[in-house]
């Protein structure tokens, strides 16, 4: 199943985490990656009080069911250190399933699409750099992610 990944790091070496992050998932076996967007610095969204974060969307291929990987992308985020905060707060890494194929799915754990995926530019805007093409819920990524064109997002520097 083809599926979409937001990544974010706001604590140490914020961009080598969300490269780490994909390899523990290659390696595992829970996502083989077909296309990775540029890393993007954002301010802080929802608790301002921290780093801005390195974001990165990734897109790829998946055989397991939604439950169980978001349960093995649950064990790589702890795997990797990441320890309970404030929502929104600060974290080494967090993954998001963005879409699974054109499933909507409802579940106390998971929704799919995510719920604030056409809320947030720095997941709409790397998304619309490696897929201009996909079309989410009858929603354009590219036209949705226009919506943001002002937004406080620039290419992290490697």
């Amino acid at each position: 199943m083809r599926v979409g990944l937001g990544l974010g790091s706001n604590i140490g070496d914020k961009p080598d985490n969300i490269k780490n992050a994909l390899a523990l998932l290659e390696e595992r076996g829970l996502f083989h990656l077909a296309a990775l967007s540029s890393i993007y610095r954002t301010p802080p969204w929802g608790y301002k009080e921290q780093e801005d974060f390195a974001n990165a969307c990734a897109i790829g291929e998946t055989g397991l069911p939604p439950l169980d990987l978001l349960a093995g992308i649950k064990a790589v985020e702890q795997y990797m250190g990441r320890q309970p905060t404030v929502r929104w707060g600060p974290r080494l890494i967090d993954i998001d399933i963005l879409f699974y194929g054109d499933v909507t799915f409802e579940h106390e754990k998971l929704n799919l699409p995510h719920k604030d995926l056409f809320s947030r530019a720095f997941v709409l805007v790397p998304l619309a750099e490696i897929a201009p093409e996909l079309i989410i819920a009858g929603h354009s990524i590219t036209e949705a992610a226009k919506a943001y064109a002002n937004e406080p997002l620039e290419k992290w520097d490697e």
